[in-house]
């Protein structure tokens, strides 16, 4: 069995009180704990925030709360961090699953899918979800002088999209890591990090009122 964090600050400079932004008529926070809960692979679910409104809500919806101190509630806490906190606090010594409240399309099959991955990956140290990179990341340019620059090599340009390597992008929907790795690593990424893959239409994740739009529009078509 997992434990499962959810990660839930109070603040936020995008969209202010994002983690309680009314999505879809309902708080963006409810459909990761309504995920998590659903889970048939969590052992249990917590809430880390340092804010009573979430809090309350969380324990509303069935979620158990951590309140995490001050230096970890602002926008530089590493997740890391976060998680190791919350383990700490709980005394629990298995693997912990961080599902970000940013990620409302992510399902409960997504986690119970991912976790049984990692399980049956015993060489794995951690898990991170993936989606596709919406455009190769080899033709990226930066503006030097006032001219345009290849990041990366020049060839890359004159090269179809079919013919370049498929890249891969986390998602923020699930990290996945054994207390052990992320104490002695305090990362989610090492040599044996394995990736869970999620298509991009449930990979949103909520950073701008744009990311919102286009989050209600596919949910409300999935509904459908």
């Amino acid at each position: 069995m997992f434990f499962g964090l959810i990660p839930a600050r109070g603040g936020s400079k995008g969209i202010p009180r994002k983690n309680l932004y009314q999505f879809n008529s309902r708080p963006l926070i409810s459909y990761t704990i309504e995920a998590a809960l659903s889970s048939g692979l969590l052992k249990e679910v917590f809430v880390s925030t340092d804010d009573p409104e979430i809090a309350k809500f969380a324990e509303e919806m069935g979620a158990d709360v951590i309140i995490r101190p001050p230096e970890l509630a602002d926008d530089s806490a590493p997740t890391v961090d976060v998680a190791l906190h919350a383990l700490r606090k709980t005394g629990f010594n298995g693997a912990v699953a961080v599902l970000q409240p940013t990620s409302p399309l992510r399902t409960s099959k997504d986690i119970d899918n991912a976790l049984e991955l990692f399980r049956d990956t015993p060489e794995a140290d951690s898990l991170v979800s993936v989606t596709d990179f919406p455009h190769p990341p080899f033709w990226a340019l930066k503006i030097e002088g006032g001219r345009l620059k290849p990041l990366f090599n020049h060839k890359y340009l004159q090269m179809r999209r079919q013919d370049l390597e498929k890249a891969y992008i986390p998602n923020g929907a699930i990290f996945i890591g054994e207390r052990k790795t992320l104490e002695d690593r305090r990362t989610f990424y090492t040599e044996n990090t394995i990736p869970y893959y999620m298509p991009p239409e449930r990979s949103i994740d909520i950073d701008t009122l744009l990311d919102l739009k286009i989050a209600e529009i596919i949910m409300k078509e999935t509904v459908k």
